[in-house]
């Protein structure tokens, strides 16, 4: 269905996060799949039932880490071996375990801002406005004490009606058309 025009999606209102984990699998059961849960706390059964778990930021902190140790180690054989060559005592120029501790440290140092800039990317933050920010419900409640499911208009399954109905069967506190 084409997506219709100035429409996010529609925003259902619970009370209880049991109530928002039920609709959610239903609604996965339905068929939708651009779907999103808003709660003020963590509620592991929800990420289970939008079935997400997947996630690429670990593989991003391991890329990080390895650019961060080729780099340190990099670094040091460029300044020990071609850039500033010391003869000290004789010992060699490439003296890899005075290597370890910088490469190391670089390792760390990559891996930590890679996976805090990935988490950040992943998350698509910073994100200054949101289509939800103009539901009136949403402003008040989601970071307290509401929980709401988000059926989104790129949804090949959704239809105004047929899913205000569907969300409507669950007994939601009010179920909210989410403007552009």
């Amino acid at each position: 269905m084409p997506i219709q025009e100035g429409v996010y999606g529609l925003l259902a209102e619970f009370n209880t996060p049991t109530d928002l984990v039920h609709a959610t699998e239903m609604a996965h059961r339905a068929g939708y799949r651009r779907m999103e849960c808003y709660t003020p706390y963590p509620v592991e059964e929800a990420a289970e039932a939008l079935r997400f778990h997947k996630t690429r930021v670990p593989l991003m902190c391991l890329c990080g880490a390895m650019m961060g140790l080729i780099t340190g180690y990099g670094l040091e054989m460029w300044v020990n071996i071609w850039g500033y060559p010391l003869n000290i005592r004789g010992m060699p120029l490439f003296s890899w375990p005075a290597f370890v501790i910088p490469g190391y440290e670089w390792t760390i140092l990559f891996a930590g801002l890679s996976a805090a800039f990935g988490m950040l990317a992943q998350n698509g933050l910073p994100q200054l406005y949101h289509p939800l920010f103009n539901a009136p419900n949403f402003a008040n409640g989601a970071t307290t004490d509401k929980f709401f499911l988000c059926l989104e208009a790129y949804d090949p399954k959704f239809d105004r009606a047929a899913t205000r109905t569907f969300l409507e069967q669950f007994s939601p506190v009010s179920v909210v058309e989410v403007d552009l």
